[in-house]
């Protein structure tokens, strides 16, 4: 696919056709995520879909961190590209790429080692503890795979090739669903054949994204004289990269404390959130793939010294975000319970689905905050705030832990709901505020930010 230049053309039809390919592939991240607990918890049994419901925020910490540099990086790309800055552009890409070779490996050995004592941290049961060690550790040994998918998906996003990304997860998807059955479903094997294929999947994903920029690409492809680290850009990517990487890694480590407040709360609790977590997933993804595609409009078009557009690109996010709330806030009300019913069967499977759609009927309600949350998100990433990016996350996550450990033990499931919905209350009142004082009254300065 050829690069796409946002700074002229219709904002609507940019907006949408870079946004939706990134929602699509998404969803199929979080099916073959979905997959593994769905298998695990109706061929295994609930115990694996607890294990793998503990273990998922621990990764998540990884791999929103992971992309939370990538993110950094492809802000800058973007930029250079919307410039016009070619050179710059392949400097940055190969700076990005040996900077990660160096912090995934660094990530597994870490990850190995510390797994037991996190795991001790968060109060999981003894039962549970050695399935949920080995699961950790088996996944652990896929970060740099995750590294480099998302390092490739951020230089094609930057040029604004948002659907090549989506057909290398659609294939690694349908791989790991096929793995699990095969191997989990017809062949009875347990949770370590469950990260296993998550790891092959994650592996393949990379290896196809290489492949593909070099047969389609050229203005990215980095030949082996070329890779170095330039000093600066490694300097303006760290100071980018490592905001947003503390800024995406916020989230995770919010819902490792609240893990492990739910984890206080008995283990059909326990699989019932790690449920309601992967359809929280599925609804606000979405919502983050139009602000990622804000974040690339912007950047390109303040690259460029387009102001005006700029914000009218941002609006129009916005209005996607609500439009999209009003779509998913629907579908979770109609489908909660037969949603839940996928990730359980047999004995107590019903006191689960019952916890799960309790949660799922009020959330419905509050998806709309992470859209517009995500939206200001996408608009401060594109000019190259991520101090902003970080200090809303923080506000946000901080009083969602807080209100969780309130209201949980008190009120159950409901409690971690609401307490969701105060903390992004608490940031929108931070980020709109800003935009409209700070932003838009300094709109003639695209080179600093606002």
């Amino acid at each position: 696919m050829a690069a796409v230049n946002m700074t002229e053309g219709s904002i609507p039809r940019h907006l949408i056709n870079y946004s939706v390919p990134l929602i699509l592939g998404n969803v199929f991240q979080l099916t073959y995520n979905a997959v593994d607990s769905i298998i695990a918890g109706r061929f295994i049994g609930k115990e694996a879909l607890a294990a793998e419901g503990m273990a998922s925020p621990v990764m998540n910490i990884v791999i929103l961190g992971i992309s939370g540099i990538c993110m950094g990086a492809g802000v800058l790309m973007s930029e250079f590209f919307g410039a016009k800055q070619y050179d710059r552009l392949k400097r940055e890409m190969s700076t990005a790429a040996l900077f990660g070779l160096y912090f995934s490996l660094a990530v597994i050995a870490v990850g190995i080692f510390c797994t037991p004592a996190l795991l001790a941290a968060l109060h999981v049961p003894a039962e549970l503890m050695g399935m949920t060690t080995v699961y950790l550790r088996i996944i652990f040994l896929g970060a740099p795979f995750t590294y480099f998918y998302n390092a490739l998906s951020s230089a094609l996003k930057s040029v604004g090739d948002s659907k090549t990304p989506l057909k290398f997860l659609m294939f690694s998807s349908v791989l790991n669903a096929v793995l699990d059955l095969i191997f989990i479903g017809c062949l009875g094997f347990g949770i370590v054949c469950s990260a296993v294929t998550t790891v092959v999947a994650e592996a393949m994903s990379a290896g196809l994204s290489i492949w593909y920029v070099y047969r389609k690409i050229p203005l990215l492809q980095l030949r082996p004289g070329e890779f170095h680290m330039d000093s600066g850009l490694l300097k303006t990517t760290l100071r980018y990269g490592s905001v947003t990487a503390l800024q995406q890694s916020c989230q995770p480590i919010g819902k490792l404390l609240i893990q492990g407040c739910v984890n206080t709360l008995g283990v059909d609790v326990i699989a019932a959130f790690n449920a309601v977590n992967r359809v929280d997933g599925f609804a606000c993804l979405p919502e983050q793939s139009i602000s990622h595609g804000i974040t690339t409009f912007v950047a390109q078009n303040r690259g460029a010294k387009q102001t005006k557009r700029m914000h009218e690109g941002f609006r129009i996010g916005l209005v996607l975000e609500f439009v999209y709330w009003i779509l998913i806030c629907a579908a979770v009300l109609l489908l909660r319970r037969p949603i839940v019913g996928l990730f359980v069967a047999g004995e107590g499977a019903e006191a689960i689905v019952t916890i799960g759609s309790q949660y799922l009927g009020t959330m419905a309600f509050f998806y709309i905050y992470p859209g517009f949350t995500n939206g200001f998100q996408g608009f401060y990433r594109g000019m190259g705030m991520m101090k902003m990016t970080l200090l809303g996350t923080f506000i946000q996550t901080s009083i969602r832990v807080i209100c969780t450990w309130i209201l949980a033990p008190k009120v159950g499931i409901y409690g971690v709901a609401f307490a969701c919905a105060v903390g992004w209350s608490m940031m929108l009142l931070v980020e709109i505020p800003y935009y409209f004082v700070k932003c838009r009254t300094a709109a003639a300065d695209t080179g600093t930010g606002c």
